[in-house]
């Protein structure tokens, strides 16, 4: 194992790092945050552009994007299509190997779009649709609507992020984690604001 460790390419530590995260017994699931604790404190002192978040090492660097989506993530673990679609989206944006943040994105709007369908109990409903029953119910700032609709109409549209592709996409991970980060905080938001 040591020589393995000191032989692997670069991203394979953190594949390996991960893995230990990750394999340790449900019985002792208090070990894993603690070890992935431990681990981002190194690689924060070590200047790493690497993270924990959600149980991935994933290359975000900044204290509060990290909150955000963690935030997000244990806020919706009773919320499933919701969790699904943001642990989907921030493996694709983990990948080290091949990171698809195309689909990160398409994954981050859905996770929105899901918790405003639970929230609006409209399943048929699209984002726009669920947004403006949303706006009423929980006194959602038209700002705000207006922003998030905007975001749905760069993913419905830009680089056929959920629709066929026209070209090859030209998203890159600074994309894939905006989208991450902001569909993460506007879903702590909704939570938040559903929950009164």
């Amino acid at each position: 194992m040591r020589e393995y460790f000191f032989n692997c390419k670069w991203f394979e530590v953190y594949d390996f790092i991960e893995f230990i995260a990750n394999a340790c017994p449900d019985e002792l699931d208090y070990i894993n945050p603690s070890f992935m604790e431990i681990c981002n404190s190194v690689l924060e002192r070590e200047l790493s552009g690497y993270r924990f978040v959600g149980g991935k090492i994933t290359q975000i660097t900044s204290e509060e994007e990290i909150v955000e989506i963690e935030e997000a993530l244990e806020a919706t673990k009773s919320l499933k299509p919701v969790n699904n679609h943001l642990k989907r989206a921030l493996d694709l944006l983990a990948d080290r190997k091949s990171p698809d943040y195309r689909n990160s994105i398409k994954e981050s709007i859905s996770a929105v779009e899901a918790i405003c369908i639970l929230i609006t109990g409209n399943t048929k409903a699209t984002l726009g649709q669920a947004l403006k029953k949303i706006e009423k119910k929980v006194k959602l700032h038209p700002a705000l609507k207006s922003a998030f609709s905007s975001l749905y109409g760069y993913s419905s549209e830009a680089e056929g992020i959920r629709h066929a592709l026209l070209d090859q996409p030209n998203l890159d991970f600074e994309d894939a984690k905006f989208m991450l980060v902001s569909c993460s905080a506007f879903i702590n938001y909704l939570v938040s604001k559903s929950s009164k």
